[in-house]
């Protein structure tokens, strides 16, 4: 090990942060290669923030992409967008695995959690998918993970030991990107700096009011210009259709009805996002 990592370059730019070098920067057989290098080093450069975060002693282990958690029905309504929707980077350390939120560029997003070992009663690594357990009873799922990091993290989960019962009760735990301490569940103001996040309240009566509004809102714009769009679309047809039964056209009632029952349906999947959006705890303003 030692023989092979003195072929790295004397002269390497530092990290950001506080890492385990001869394991971010070797395969699963603990061998450096200057390809495995160049990824992390370029995940890490998106990470500048993440020192802050770093408990002492704390050392990061491997840096990867992936797609959060999501729904079936997120993704029935959004394709295959989901991934980019969802897109996040998971850092894992000695003591946890840190789930940062970013958008489709890898660009942090203000949102940031942490998935202790202590409360995960399994955790493994199958295909692209890392498959937590938590000791509250509750599953998540990581998708695509890139084949380049699956066996490493694979191979480092297996030098974990979880247990079924006993030691803490957590899921995955937001922290506040400002003081770092943990989130309450359904709170969007940190109990300690009381940083302000965007509520569930405000983002489903902006969601109703406005055509594409909860996209706005959480910032998906991509997804609220198409909305809007269609929102407008059908509040034009209906709209119309309304006039023709005023001008006793015939069929004008039913057309009405279906663009009504259309318009309802496009609120709703509207409101559907939107909640599951707000619940990444996006500060209202950037940290």
């Amino acid at each position: 090990m030692t023989e092979v990592l003195a072929l790295r370059p004397a002269a390497a730019e530092p990290l950001p942060f506080a890492a385990d070098t001869e394991t971010l920067f070797a395969d699963h057989k603990g061998e450096y290669r200057k390809s495995i290098e160049k990824r992390q080093r370029k995940l890490a450069a998106k990470l500048t923030f993440l020192g802050r975060f770093l408990r002492p002693g704390e050392r990061v282990r491997l840096i990867t992409t992936a797609c959060s958690p999501f729904t079936v029905m997120e993704q029935l309504t959004t394709g295959y967008a989901i991934v980019y929707l969802k897109r996040a980077m998971l850092v894992v350390t000695n003591e946890r695995i840190l789930h940062v939120l970013t958008d489709g560029s890898l660009k942090y997003r203000d949102s940031i959690a942490e998935i202790r070992y202590e409360d995960c009663a399994s955790m493994k690594q199958s295909f692209s998918a890392l498959k937590i357990r938590y000791k509250n009873g509750k599953d998540e799922r990581f998708l695509y993970i890139p084949w380049a990091e699956r066996r490493r993290l694979k191979d480092f989960l297996k030098t974990k030991t979880f247990e079924a019962t006993g030691g803490g009760s957590a899921a995955r735990t937001h922290l506040c990107p400002r003081c770092i301490k943990p989130l309450q569940h359904d709170v969007y103001e940190c109990s300690a700096c009381r940083l302000p996040f965007k509520s569930l309240d405000e983002g489903r009566r902006i969601a109703l009011i406005y055509p594409g509004g909860g996209y706005f809102y959480t910032g998906h714009w991509f997804l609220g210009v198409g909305d809007a769009l269609a929102e407008l679309f059908l509040i034009t047809l209906l709209i119309v259709s309304i006039l023709g039964i005023n001008e006793g056209v015939e069929g004008a009632m039913e057309v009405s009805i279906l663009f009504a029952v259309l318009l309802v349906i496009e609120k709703a999947i509207s409101l559907y996002h939107t909640n599951h959006f707000i619940r990444e705890y996006i500060p209202k303003e950037r940290v």
